[in-house]
């Protein structure tokens, strides 16, 4: 989606927090191209532009060009502005970052979405914006039309969770756990249809997140996906160790990025865990997730 607006760029001073940065001013940006990119870590779609994002900062950085991550938390723990601070040292994010905590800067753009990119001439003018992912080249060469330049655009690869999806095998939607927006829970982890989940064991259902409250709960849930990812915080605790089976067996070669091909995984801190990327052709499977210890908190689902 894009469209072209006159708006000016609001004020970046609700920001709860900057990194990489002092606080950044319409006085310190006047005179430089703006990107605003408004991200939040566990958000998939985010990530799989996120090498976009970083190869446009990097090429034009020279040319004039300024981008401004702004960190909105969607889920309560990516409040911890030292869980962004990992985020961005670990995906190798040097251009500046606002944390947005208070929704401030989120409600001065009036958005709605992550990712969503917004372009601003020298002047300060919003001149273009997009959500979601997708449109990178025609985003590119908006970037270039602001700052004057023609040249061909940046050669891009995402790898791990950065991969673009396998949109033609990609069946299976974005899932919610929590009570209030959880949807498609099943009652028999023998019997799940596509895209439907279920729990075993003792859980607390809150209103963003389902808590293991014994060691040995699990969650199962039937997908078609190249990839299966969930978001997973270890709360106050101690690293949790989880064991992940694909059709009631080890994962070998199919084991996502935070797996072993024997299923084991460890909940160290709050984030995207990819517990599946089917290597061999995409089909329909079923996974279950077992955490060997109480204090498991999960919020989402997400496919690739």
């Amino acid at each position: 989606m894009a469209t072209t607006t006159e708006r000016r760029l609001p004020s970046f001073g609700g920001a709860t927090g900057w990194l990489n940065s002092e606080p950044l001013t319409h006085e310190g940006l006047r005179g430089k191209v703006v990107v605003v990119d408004f991200w939040t870590l566990t958000c998939i779609n985010w990530l799989r532009t996120e090498p976009y994002i970083r190869a446009w900062s990097r090429a034009y950085r020279d040319d004039g060009l300024v981008v401004i991550g702004v960190h909105t938390p969607e889920f309560s723990f990516e409040h911890d502005l030292d869980l962004v601070r990992q985020a961005t040292q670990e995906m190798e994010i040097d251009y500046p970052v606002a944390a947005d905590n208070d929704y401030a800067v989120w409600r001065a753009f009036d958005n709605n979405y992550w990712p969503a990119l917004y372009f601003a001439d020298a002047e300060g003018v919003i001149r273009d914006r997009h959500f979601g992912e997708g449109r990178y080249e025609e985003s590119e060469r908006v970037i270039q039309r602001l700052l004057g330049i023609e040249r061909e655009p940046v050669s891009v690869q995402g790898f791990g969770v950065e991969a673009e999806a396998d949109w033609d095998n990609l069946r299976t939607p974005e899932t919610y756990l929590g009570g209030g927006r959880g949807e498609r829970r099943g009652d028999d982890p023998e019997r799940l249809g596509r895209n439907e989940w279920s729990l075993a064991g003792e859980w607390t259902v809150g209103p963003e997140k389902v808590v293991a409250d014994q060691a040995g709960g699990s969650i199962a849930f039937r997908f078609h996906a190249r990839d299966a990812h969930l978001v997973l915080s270890p709360g106050a605790r101690e690293p949790i160790p989880f064991r992940l089976l694909l059709d009631g067996e080890a994962p070998g070669s199919s084991h996502g990025g935070d797996v072993d091909e024997e299923g084991n995984g460890l909940l160290r801190e709050g984030r995207l865990y990819q517990l599946v990327r089917q290597r061999d052709g995409v089909r329909e499977r079923t996974l279950e997730i077992e955490f060997l210890e109480p204090g498991a908190e999960a919020y989402a689902f997400t496919f690739g």
